[in-house]
């Protein structure tokens, strides 16, 4: 078994101020438009993390140039576009982003280019997207597996053209298209079959970006995005604090009674974190966006809720922690989709809170939680960092919990733990989390 972190548990209300590191989301979408644009960019105030690491070293390894402008592993990354023209070897690890966005944009490479990650990613579904692409004219090698590891044989160019595709597992279908679309001859036009698309916001951010950088971008019908050829405009991101990221140290406040204001909360933003707002509220939160940025304090005690959390299924884990820290009974649905994250999160979720006492009933597409007695305990995670999250907020209110391997929030947020452990009590109001 990995190494087992004690979860630290405040006893008083916490009174905290905490910045974030940057959106992975953002970050990685910067980072794929920065490598197909027409000249040099700036990604400003990134996350460094495993992730973008690792979407860095796929992009480098097709032959575009990402230097760090205030010394090696500092600063901005500036973006500097460069033939692709070799053969390459791209390690996804556990990121999604990297597996989905990179594969559409190595057809235009002139090479092959070789995909394989961590043993868990030969599980995550990409299968759909590989048959797109196919259809898209890009050559792709999976052995018919629909999975890791597979080729792309990339010939300078993409045909492009019309594609169905069946995205009910993942958005990130949708917006790997989208993102590399504009360098296709014909463009792209995807239209998606089956079950509604999950994480809707996710593509909508896509969708803007691709506007700041010029790209035309027809959405106005349901299920459809159209992409026009053309040229992808150079365009300096600043990156936001990532908002999924914000809620372990929002449900400290939800969880301990109370206050935590979270930094440089976007008045308006596309990150399906936003919802956060009202899912606090609908727990007994007080909850206010202000010019020092999103603060809530926590109620004497969390009411449960009734939640459809299609669109926000990244939420999840957070959300059923608190939920099993409340008193009266919670319903979350809709969130079939991640079962095919980085873990079985519905299957692993019912697992671990049942496992310190919680009163839970795995559906298919969600959980329903009931009051009971909590009890300290050993918390797996699954190599999954939405887990390690759940684990913490778990141990707000329960003596002894420990965490399995929460190094595995690397994934999108650089020494989660220490930042942790400040906010909950080891450091003066004010403390910052980032990284």
């Amino acid at each position: 078994m990995s190494e087992l972190w004690p979860a630290p548990r405040p006893h008083d209300p916490v009174d905290r101020v905490v910045s974030l590191p940057g959106s992975k989301s953002l970050t990685n979408r910067a980072l794929v438009l920065a490598a197909l644009a027409d000249g040099p960019s700036v990604v400003r105030r990134p996350l460094r993390s495993r992730d973008t690491l690792l979407m860095v070293g796929a992009l480098t390894a097709l032959g575009t140039e990402v230097h760090d402008t205030s010394g090696p592993g500092s600063g901005d990354w500036a973006v500097s576009p460069a033939p692709w023209d070799r053969d390459a070897d791209v390690d996804c690890g556990l990121a999604g982003t990297v597996m989905r966005f990179v594969p559409p944009i190595a057809g235009l490479a002139r090479g092959t280019v070789r995909f394989d990650g961590d043993p868990h990613m030969r599980q995550r579904p990409v299968g759909p997207m590989l048959a797109a692409l196919g259809a898209l004219g890009v050559r792709v090698d999976d052995g018919g597996r629909g999975a890791l590891p597979f080729a792309v044989a990339g010939t300078g160019s993409v045909p492009g053209g019309t594609v169905t595709i069946d995205a009910s597992a993942s958005s990130q279908f949708v917006s790997a298209l989208l993102l590399a679309g504009a360098r296709y001859e014909h463009g792209v036009d995807v239209r998606h079959v089956g079950k509604p698309v999950p994480s809707l916001p996710h593509i909508e951010m896509t969708v803007q970006m691709l506007r700041r950088h010029g790209v035309e971008v027809d959405d106005g019908d349901a299920n459809r995005w159209a992409v026009s050829p053309g040229p992808v405009r150079a365009v300096d991101h600043d990156i936001e604090p990532d908002l999924s990221n914000a809620a372990p140290f929002l449900a400290l406040a939800a969880a301990t009674g109370g206050r935590v204001t979270v930094t440089d909360w976007p008045s308006s933003t596309t990150q399906p974190g936003d919802e956060l707002r009202e899912i606090l509220t609908l727990m007994g939160c007080e909850v206010a966006l202000g010019d020092n940025g999103l603060t809530v304090v926590g109620p004497p005690r969390l009411s449960g809720v009734d939640l459809d959390l299609h669109d926000v299924g990244e939420l999840t884990p957070a959300v059923a922690a608190l939920c099993a820290l409340a008193d009266s009974p919670s319903h979350l649905r809709g969130v079939a989709h991640i079962r095919g994250h980085e873990t079985d999160r519905i299957a692993a979720l019912a697992a671990e809170l049942g496992r310190l006492g919680a009163d839970v009933t795995e559906r298919e597409d969600g959980l329903t939680i009931r009051p009971a007695p909590l009890h300290g305990g050993t918390f797996r995670t699954y190599a999954d960092h939405r887990m390690a999250h759940a684990g913490v907020i778990l141990g707000l209110a329960v003596d002894d919990v420990l965490v399995e391997d929460i190094a595995t929030t690397s994934k999108t947020f650089p020494d989660f733990a220490g930042a942790w452990s400040r906010a909950v009590g080891a450091a003066p109001s004010g403390v910052g989390a980032s990284s």
